[in-house]
């Protein structure tokens, strides 16, 4: 892992997330692109006004000197950061930024749909982890630990998903101890008996080249995806959720873009998602 980017908003869910990006960084020895937008719409910041130029310049000056301080923490010592600032509250931005420099991975805080303020409404962190290519770790709360000790993956062990869930795993192992991959079986999403189950892992594992033993596998029966996953990280006491998302592109399994986005904003626990 190489660069990570952070966008923030200066809020402490942004501490948030940037105090976990720090963690991962002195881990990985990564880059930490900590990235702010000005919210400005482009025909204000094109405007050839002396006024509008002034206006402009000073906003840029403010967020530069915001930088300053929101960056003076004593757990970014020994870190390399790269401060960015971007103009537009458009939040695919960051996903194109992401992709643009090679980032390995998105850290941002949310605050759910309880608050209405600010960048990291759970809207908009939806449309972070719509939008991106790139992994995204979403944070709700200080972190006590970015080395999670176990992780839980919710997987459906299809055919499509074997790229995807290969990747995951990589990266997983870089945070975590543990990863268990874990099949939801509800009763009106495409339910599997026992030996329907173990026939698809069984040609998952041949499709990925993996052998059983080279994974932690589980599996869990619940009314829906998201409760399932959320039950089961409560009784195995797992520290952080990971999913797969297609966006909003059509697959209805695991990989609809509602089920990963109710994850990340149901979730009291850390949130990992990839994208299909």
């Amino acid at each position: 892992m190489k660069k990570i980017i952070v966008p923030v908003d200066f809020s402490k869910h942004s501490e948030y997330a940037l105090e976990a990006a720090a963690a991962i960084a002195k881990q990985q020895n990564a880059e930490l692109i900590v990235m702010h937008m000005l919210e400005m719409s482009e025909s204000i910041f094109s405007s050839s006004s002396s006024e509008r130029g002034e206006e402009n310049a000073f906003m840029l000056m403010s967020a530069n000197k915001e930088f300053e301080t929101f960056l003076d923490q004593p757990y970014l010592e020994g870190v390399e950061v790269t401060p960015m600032v971007k103009y537009h509250k458009v939040l695919k931005e960051v996903a194109e930024v992401a992709e643009n420099i090679g980032a390995d991975l998105i850290v941002m805080g949310s605050r759910g749909h309880s608050d209405h303020d600010g960048v990291f409404t759970g809207s908009n962190t939806e449309k972070v982890v719509r939008y991106s290519n790139t992994p995204v770790l979403v944070m709700k709360s200080k972190p006590e630990s970015t080395t999670f000790e176990h992780i839980v993956l919710a997987t459906d062990f299809s055919d499509k998903s074997v790229s995807a869930i290969k990747k995951a795993i990589v990266l997983l192992a870089e945070l975590g101890k543990k990863t268990t991959l874990l099949h939801i079986n509800c009763p009106n999403l495409n339910f599997l008996s026992t030996d329907e189950l173990d026939e698809r892992i069984s040609e998952f594992l041949s499709l990925a080249k993996l052998k059983e033993s080279d994974v932690n596998i589980d599996r869990i029966s619940d009314h829906t995806v998201e409760d399932g996953l959320l039950n089961y990280a409560v009784r195995e006491k797992a520290d952080a959720l990971s999913m797969v998302t297609h966006g909003r592109k059509g697959l209805n399994h695991y990989f609809s873009g509602s089920i990963s986005e109710d994850v990340v904003n149901h979730s009291f626990l850390p949130v990992i998602t990839f994208k299909l």
